[in-house]
């Protein structure tokens, strides 16, 4: 979505220097989120979508976050959920068969990451937020189509079913596959 028109500056972030040709930013950078190249105090919202789950060094790019993140800014990140079937196999299986297996799916290995898991869930989010300084204000589960599974239609068919039951109780929120998480920087004291 374009957002250009509609803030003061909108900038992007990624390790891939696609992010450069990205027609929605005012500015985009290649680089690690360990060291965020603007200043403090830069942006009113820092958002992340699927990228918790690669990060190595998690409170480093929480702390980076709040850095750079107004008084008052907020956090949002969507990532995978670690309970999740997907990360859980993910976390079971060599880089080279997510490769394969995104392959089938119809994606590029070159655009498949390694994934590590170290924010993914809703105490480990609380943790970097505590030590990196920002307030956790919401954390939901989501739970959605059953994207992984489209490859044939039984597949298909049991991950809907596996949706259903999981959104159908709160006791299994834990096991969807998104969450989405908001933090917020607090005001300075006056």
């Amino acid at each position: 979505m374009d957002f250009r028109d509609h803030v003061g500056l909108a900038c992007g972030m990624d390790i891939e220097p696609c992010v450069l040709d990205n027609p929605f930013l005012h500015e985009a950078r290649v680089g690690n989120v360990e060291q965020l190249p603007w200043e403090d105090n830069t942006f009113d919202i820092v958002v992340s979508n699927n990228v918790l789950e690669h990060l190595s060094e998690p409170a480093t790019v929480f702390s980076e976050v709040c850095r750079v993140l107004k008084p008052g800014g907020v956090f949002l990140a969507k990532t995978p959920s670690s309970l999740y079937y997907v990360a859980l196999l993910a976390r079971c299986t060599p880089h080279r068969f997510h490769q394969w297996f995104n392959e089938k799916r119809g994606r590029a290995a070159k655009d498949t990451f390694p994934t590590l898991y170290r924010a993914n869930s809703v105490g480990r989010i609380r943790g970097y937020c505590l030590s990196a300084g920002l307030l956790v204000e919401d954390i939901r589960h989501i739970e959605g189509r059953p994207e992984y599974l489209r490859f044939s239609v039984p597949s298909y068919l049991a991950g809907a079913f596996y949706e259903r039951v999981v959104n159908g109780t709160r006791i299994l929120s834990s096991f969807r596959v998104v969450l989405i998480a908001v933090m917020r920087k607090p005001m300075d004291p006056e």
